[in-house]
């Protein structure tokens, strides 16, 4: 089976590129240019420096023997973590802001939920000297204060969104609204596996570098790789070079907020059905009408009401199992790791670490976490559960 977007910009029946008219231009621009510029040697070669010099790539695929010895099975984490700036997203702010470059646009829009996105962003656009935007939901910059001071210290410009619930399908609504406006000059960097054709591909490509690092850090396949799914590219980035290798169990992890059969949810593969939201068609979270439910979830990175078409199709064809795991769970998760091997985890990447206890997984075999992120960002909402 091809896992892969097929030339039309369709994962199976998901995917596409349901844009305005003004953006069509730009939309169309990058379709025909994102893969000979990618694959070009100068921009391959400056890529992987900046990988590796700038972002301190290759990530560390670390042994967890304590957390392994309690689960009873051989559990490691891909330390993305550690990557500059705290977060697997800085592979794809990278990547784009060389295509940026290469297409003459001088002027960086993004939508950010936990915020690594927009640090990431700033990031780039401080290296390469470029414009930065970043639409954040008014909530999402209340609970993660730390990450808005570094993009402002970075440069960026941090416009907070008021509509919606003020999270992260808003942001993006906004940013979206900014791309129509001035389509000559800007440059859209979307931070996930979502919107429009070619970026769920472009986005998994280079975040591909994960799972590309896996196959030379581990002696052989793993058994199982788990990562959290919001829009999806950590997830994406873990799974990209073992699609093919059906012996390697690829499990997806949502956010059930306060459980899947509340109102408070953002498991959208559990809940939702297929639809079109920020130009592409994928599974989302809908009311009876086909209007989108307000998602929720304590991890800012995974309170969305979709999922990337990729992955909507995989579950389709069941390449990978997802699943769901409430913010009790993840909090209780995040604070086990902290204890056990020192390293405070990001809360989407607790929702991975929780389904270890749900794992029936055989002594021998091997489990790969995507430790997507770094927890600073979210120590004020840590500290709020271990004082009540």
């Amino acid at each position: 089976m091809n896992y892969n977007v097929d030339k039309d910009g369709f994962y199976g029946e998901y995917g596409g590129a349901y844009i305005p008219e003004l953006l069509h231009p730009n939309v169309e621009e990058l379709k025909l240019k994102y893969l000979d510029l990618i694959q070009s040697p100068n921009f391959q070669k400056e890529f992987k420096n900046l990988l590796k010099d700038y972002v301190g790539r290759p990530s560390p695929l670390y042994f967890s023997e304590r957390l392994s010895e309690k689960y009873g099975f051989q559990i490691y984490l891909k330390r993305e973590d550690l990557n500059h700036t705290g977060a697997h997203k800085i592979n794809n702010t990278l990547g784009q802001i060389l295509l940026a470059e290469k297409l003459g646009k001088k002027r960086i829009i993004a939508e950010t939920g936990a915020g690594q996105h927009g640090v990431a962003t700033a990031t780039v656009c401080a290296l390469k000297g470029l414009e930065c935007i970043v639409y954040m939901g008014a909530k999402d910059i209340k609970r993660q204060k730390p990450n808005v001071e570094r993009m402002k210290m970075l440069g960026a410009k941090v416009v907070p969104v008021h509509s919606g619930s003020k999270t992260l399908k808003d942001a993006t609504n906004e940013a979206i609204r900014d791309w129509i406006n001035h389509p000559e000059e800007t440059h859209y960097i979307i931070g996930s596996v979502v919107g429009p054709h070619p970026y769920p591909d472009m986005v998994a490509i280079f975040q591909s570098v994960i799972s590309e690092e896996i196959k030379i850090q581990m002696d052989g396949n793993p058994d199982y790789i788990i990562a959290c799914v919001g829009g999806g590219s950590n997830a994406m980035g873990a799974y990209y070079h073992f699609l093919d290798d059906r012996e390697v169990k690829l499990i997806g992890v949502e956010a059930a907020g306060e459980g899947v059969k509340t109102n408070k949810t953002a498991a959208t593969i559990a809940l939702g059905k297929p639809g079109v939201l920020h130009a592409s068609y994928s599974y989302l979270i809908q009311d009876e009408d086909g209007q989108i439910v307000e998602p929720h979830s304590i991890s800012a990175g995974l309170d969305y009401p979709g999922i990337g078409p990729a992955h909507s199709f995989y579950n389709d064809v069941k390449r990978v199992k997802y699943v769901s795991i409430t913010d009790q769970e993840a909090l209780k998760a995040g604070l086990e790791l902290c204890k056990i091997e020192g390293i405070i985890p990001a809360l989407e990447s607790a929702h991975a670490l929780a389904y270890l206890k749900y794992l029936r997984a055989k002594p021998n075999e091997r489990v790969i976490i995507n430790l997507s992120g770094r927890g600073d960002k979210d120590l004020h909402t840590y500290i709020n559960y271990l004082n009540k």
